[in-house]
């Protein structure tokens, strides 16, 4: 069996008082497994009227704007945050808020730590050999590298789909029950309170009508985009407050894509989603929030570092960005 390390964290030395995390047990089986504003950062050129790929803003938002507050209501907050892989330095001094029913797209090219800030939010970095977390990520304003806060419930309220479908080898019911079954979830209503849990789950993820007649076929034999709805519907049935998407239409077909984005919409009512992609019409087409990010060349080691460059409304990234490496790679100029 692999060992791994605990990603560690150095905190600034200001202390917050903060309440607790609820108490769950620590390492329980398959608790990994369980997929349960920002000041600008970096140089701030002046950036002139972006120009810009008339088909990223033509094809239209797929929601009706809303009106926002210039500066997001925290869920999540990182402040001066900087992750290492062992001596190699992946992300530095990110600070960014991500708003209550929100969704924030992270964009920028590869190897700028867009992923690695995901994975940083609900300490999925813990189980990679020599990472480490400097700085502070806070949910609802406490620590979730505190101490005294168990990994595994960070993961519940922090819940993650990844790129690629990765269903269980199990029924598509047993796929939903296994979260709240593996974290010892007391479903009110026993079976019949389970049966319920699921047909909500899968009617949030938009996709109980195409399987409500075959729950107990393996989850093996929906398409991918139907799994990838599936792995969001499991980790609704923990009940999380935030949702993080790493790239997950990256592998999916366009009407598959279309499909996850509608269902994130309609999630945003109930849940923070924060989003890593490649596909500038996808952010364009959901995000209410958008932070681009870059990666530089470090003096003397020429490790490449990720950084925060602006993160802003949407429409003002896509339309007046204040940065010109922001313009320049979402004008297709880089990246």
């Amino acid at each position: 069996m692999a060992t791994y390390t605990t990603a560690t964290r150095t905190s600034p030395s200001t202390h917050r008082s903060v309440p607790s995390f609820g108490t769950f047990r620590r390492g329980g089986a398959g608790a990994t497994a369980t997929a349960g504003t920002a000041g600008a950062a970096g140089a701030a050129g002046t950036a002139g009227t972006a120009t810009l790929d008339a088909s990223v803003l033509a094809q239209g938002r797929r929601d009706q704007l809303r009106e926002l507050p210039s500066k997001p209501d925290p869920v999540m907050s990182a402040q001066e945050v900087d992750v290492y892989y062992g001596d190699f330095r992946a992300l530095t001094k990110v600070s960014l808020d991500f708003g209550k029913n929100e969704i924030t797209a992270l964009i920028g090219p590869s190897g700028c730590g867009k992923s690695t800030l995901l994975r940083s939010l609900n300490r999925m970095n813990d189980t990679v050999p020599g990472a480490r977390v400097e700085g502070l990520i806070t949910y609802h304003g406490q620590d979730v590298y505190g101490a005294d806060v168990d990994p595994i419930d960070v993961r519940r309220r922090v819940g993650m789909v990844f790129q690629r479908p990765n269903p269980f080898p199990k029924s598509i019911y047993d796929n939903i029950a296994f979260g709240p079954t593996s974290i010892g979830t007391k479903v009110p209503g026993g079976k019949s309170g389970m049966d319920d849990l699921v047909e909500e789950c899968l009617t949030k993820a938009a996709l109980w009508d195409e399987v409500k007649g075959k729950l107990k076929q393996s989850a093996y034999g929906l398409s991918g985009g139907q799994q990838q709805r599936l792995c969001i519907a499991r980790t609704l049935a923990v009940k999380p407050d935030v949702i993080l998407m790493d790239e997950p239409c990256s592998a999916l077909d366009p009407i598959a894509t279309s499909r996850i984005e509608d269902c994130m919409l309609a999630l945003r009512e109930d849940y923070t989603i924060i989003i890593v992609t490649h596909n500038m019409q996808q952010a364009a087409r959901v995000a209410d929030r958008t932070a681009f990010f870059t990666a530089l060349a470090e003096e003397g080691s020429g490790d490449r570092t990720g950084l925060l460059v602006e993160h802003d409304l949407t429409t003002n990234i896509f339309r007046s960005p204040r940065d010109k490496r922001t313009e320049d790679y979402i004008s297709g100029r880089f990246g």
